[in-house]
């Protein structure tokens, strides 16, 4: 085996969060599933959030300010299948779901462990997926459960290909 092939062999066996981050910016909203998240500083407190280019909350999280990033219950499955296998090219995610409006506009999507949102401090290449660093502008632990992790969705069909 190459090591590219040991690489995915040792990462596909992961079970790492999964979170969905939302953005508003220029009058449109958009969110989606990812797994490429992890808390970057204490203090100050900071969220690294990795976004697929290929993704329409891609397009809008580039002209966002601010995002959001929810934490995932095992039981939301089916949010996180609307948030990951459809795209806001096609569907608004957000007609039939219970939301509101967060800080910089960002969409606050109800029923799930919580959610961070704040300002975008900045971003960087990191290959197919770019980096946002996220400062903590408010929070919110709603309902307390096991996280809903990436072995039970790695069989989701993506909205983009990653």
């Amino acid at each position: 085996m190459s090591a590219l092939d040991d690489f995915h062999a040792l990462v596909a066996g992961v079970n790492y969060p999964m979170f969905i981050v939302t953005a508003a910016a220029e009058g449109r909203r958009a969110g989606c599933l990812i797994g490429f998240a992890t808390q970057a500083s204490i203090a100050p407190p900071r969220l690294l959030v990795l976004i697929s280019k290929a993704n329409h909350t891609y397009r809008v999280a580039r002209d966002a300010t601010t995002l959001a990033v929810h934490f995932l219950r095992e039981d939301n499955y089916e949010l996180a299948t609307l948030f990951g296998e459809q795209t806001g090219d096609e569907v608004d995610k957000f007609a039939t779901l219970r939301w509101q409006e967060g800080p910089g506009h960002a969409p606050i999507l109800e029923g799930t462990r919580g959610w961070v949102a704040g300002p975008v401090i900045d971003r960087f290449d990191a290959g197919d997926h770019v980096a946002h660093l996220i400062g903590v502008q408010e929070a919110a632990a709603a309902i307390p459960g096991p996280q809903l992790a990436f072995q039970a969705v790695r069989d989701m069909e993506p909205g983009h290909p990653a």
